[in-house]
């Protein structure tokens, strides 16, 4: 690109409806590097020769979060974990304050309402995140741009009062692993996660692992073509009625352990758009399905699968007998156990 052909008014026109992807674009074909950003923010020059000023693509660089807590007894809160080598690009602020606050936790006597939490573009991962801030009542995702992020793993785990959790304009494009991500959040009742893009997402153990109050949970437009670890992913989601799993693509999963053990509400299940030819682990995978009367495991390939263990422990006679005609037990698999006796 010829900077020098563009007009500083055309410059600012463009600019001013700036979009995340043409602002990349527009640096990186000026630098013809891909550090342009890191660039472009110390690089007054650089700023002041494409008419660019830093507020343009920060705006579209960075992710804001609000927060609601609630408080418990007296003590320390901690709302946030920040790794010490990316401590420097989170900026925290209570209520409407505008000074920024160094400290990750709040004293119960602040009764501190609304959290603001700005992370710059720089940080790639979320994993841990809000890991064991059982304080947190809400969180709204304001603004995300967040294309660097990879992994969300225990991102939300161990949030127990967290009722509310807006995830809207979430952006997950990049992510690998979303491994315990809602784990332990016991007191969410619904979770749309239709705008979730899981495209390269490989790993959703435990996902929504004793997420016991969870009653809604849209997964509709899930695709998990690169899943290979499902283990424990409804495990102890005790409220859950109903879960449709018509879209889930399970071509590349070999591990579906504990996957809807203690899922002790729900009474049907539809599987029949499973393909478990690469599966090799169905350890405890309806145990504790309590409630389960209609079951369809029509096209379950069981060849690999080594081992079956307790696979229909604690379910109903009545469910039993509907599928003991539907799946086979290989030599190599370890026999089903099913209520403490053998199929």
């Amino acid at each position: 690109m010829n900077s020098r052909n563009i007009s500083k008014n055309e410059h600012k026109k463009e600019f001013e409806n700036l979009k995340s992807d043409f602002i990349f674009k527009k640096i990186i074909s000026f630098m013809k590097i891909n550090k342009s950003l890191s660039i472009m923010k110390y690089n007054k020059k650089l700023q002041k020769r494409l008419n660019i000023s830093i507020n343009d693509y920060k705006e579209y660089s960075e992710v804001e979060i609000e927060l609601k807590l609630a408080y418990g007894k007296s003590g320390k809160f901690k709302f946030i974990n920040i790794p010490k080598e990316d401590k420097e690009y989170y900026h925290i602020y209570f209520d409407n304050s505008n000074e920024e606050i160094k400290r990750r936790y709040v004293e119960f006597y602040e009764k501190v309402q609304i959290i603001k939490i700005i992370i710059d573009y720089q940080v790639k991962s979320f994993k841990e995140l809000f890991y064991n801030c059982d304080c947190i009542e809400s969180i709204f995702f304001k603004k995300v741009y967040g294309r660097n992020i990879n992994d969300m793993c225990k991102m939300f785990s161990g949030c127990s009062s967290l009722k509310e959790l807006y995830l809207s304009k979430f952006k997950t494009h990049n992510i690998t692993n979303m491994s315990y991500m809602f784990s332990r959040c016991s007191s969410l009742k619904e979770l749309n996660l239709s705008t979730f893009n899981t495209n390269n997402v490989t790993n959703m153990c435990g996902m929504f692992n004793e997420c016991s109050s969870l009653k809604e949970l849209n997964l509709s437009n899930f695709n998990t073509n690169n899943v290979t670890n499902m283990s424990w992913m409804f495990y102890g989601c005790s409220s859950l009625k109903e879960l449709n799993l018509s879209n889930f693509n399970t071509n590349k999963v070999s591990d579906m352990s504990f996957l809807f053990s203690g899922c002790s509400s729900l009474t049907e299940l539809n599987l029949s758009n499973f393909n478990t030819n690469n599966v090799t682990n169905m350890s405890f995978m309806f145990s504790r399905c309590s409630s389960l009367k209609e079951l369809n495991l029509s096209n379950f390939n069981t060849n690999n699968v080594t081992n079956m263990s307790y696979m229909f422990s604690r379910c109903s006679d009545e469910l039993i007998n509907k599928i003991k005609d539907q799946i086979t037990i290989t030599n190599n698999a370890i026999c089903i156990s099913i209520s403490n006796r053998d199929i």
